[in-house]
């Protein structure tokens, strides 16, 4: 049996109700759950591996996917049920990084018939995340974009809302370390990439893998002028190394200390710290995904496909 967390805010649509009602007639044994506020989501997970469901399908955007994914990390590594995405909500990027379909029919019969495959979960002090995490002025924009306008302009509303402010930021300052390096000083953006885009489908960290150990990170330095800002942007293009902007690098953890509130974003959600250790678990999980998922290194399947 296969169990559907599904945002309460989606549930009355039409073309979803007549996907979930058609599996159903296929003969997939398909239980269905509805949340009314984020810990439903992360409760329904955890409460599926206690019942023995062997498959758990998230039915949203990413921000129910995330909370999906911490129910699911509570639950004991040998009951914890494989994870499927239904992807309903603005931005969807991990979902779409993954070639998943994008019609609720397509989508569902994908999230209960392709096989699984074991994946990483980063998790930041004691809270998972599954595509990405960013700090700075990036995590500002996902944060303060209003929902109203996300469904308006779907990930367009990021681009727009980042241009209205993009010379209203301020640097966050504080030391970065990770397992080959360190930086002191001020930081405009990280990211830090299991997935490789945030924000509407802004490719942060394009090489990134969900399944070769390691976080890809992008460091964009503080810019002091328009003549910086152009430097930045060039350098964003050809992503150096170390550049006098831009530096990215591969690591198992990752950790940053500060006097001051950096915001931040799981996975979209917000949240503000003045310091955290963000650290891999090594296959933690395991993802329903296409055979040739552009996310994924490794060929080999988790589990075998369920009905």
């Amino acid at each position: 049996m296969a169990r559907l967390i599904l945002n309460g805010k989606a549930a009355r649509r039409f073309a979803l109700r007549s996907a979930i009602s058609n599996c159903r007639k296929e003969g997939f044994s398909l239980d269905v759950r509805i949340t009314h506020s984020a810990e439903d989501a992360a409760h329904f997970a955890e409460q599926a591996g206690q019942d023995g469901i062997e498959r758990v399908i998230a039915g949203g955007g990413d921000g129910t996917v995330h909370q999906v994914v911490n129910g699911l990390m509570r639950v004991p590594a040998k009951q914890r049920p494989t994870l499927g995405i239904l992807p309903l909500g603005t931005a969807n990027d991990l979902a779409r990084s993954l070639s998943l379909p994008m019609s609720s029919y397509r989508a569902l019969i994908a999230a209960l018939t392709l096989s699984a495959r074991p994946i990483d979960i980063p998790s930041m002090d004691n809270r998972y995340f599954i595509n990405m995490a960013t700090g700075g002025f990036g995590a500002e924009i996902t944060s303060s974009t209003p929902k109203s306008l996300k469904r308006l302009l779907g990930g367009g509303a990021y681009s727009l809302i980042g241009a209205l402010r993009a010379w209203q930021y301020r640097p966050y300052p504080g030391r970065l370390e990770w397992e080959n390096g360190e930086h002191d000083g001020n930081l405009f953006v990280l990211a830090m990439g299991n997935g490789i885009s945030a924000g509407g489908g802004l490719r942060l960290t394009p090489d990134a893998k969900l399944d070769d150990g390691l976080l890809d990170v992008l460091a964009v330095r503080d810019v002091a002028s328009l003549r910086d800002m152009w430097g930045m942007r060039r350098e964003l293009q050809s992503r150096p190394q170390k550049g006098t902007y831009v530096e990215t690098f591969r690591s198992a953890w990752l950790s940053f200390e500060s006097d001051e509130t950096m915001p931040l974003t799981l996975d979209g959600e917000p949240c503000w710290k003045d310091g955290f250790k963000v650290k891999m678990n090594p296959l933690a999980l395991s993802l329903v995904a296409p055979l040739h998922s552009p996310l994924i290194k490794a060929r080999h399947v988790a589990t075998s496909s369920s009905a």
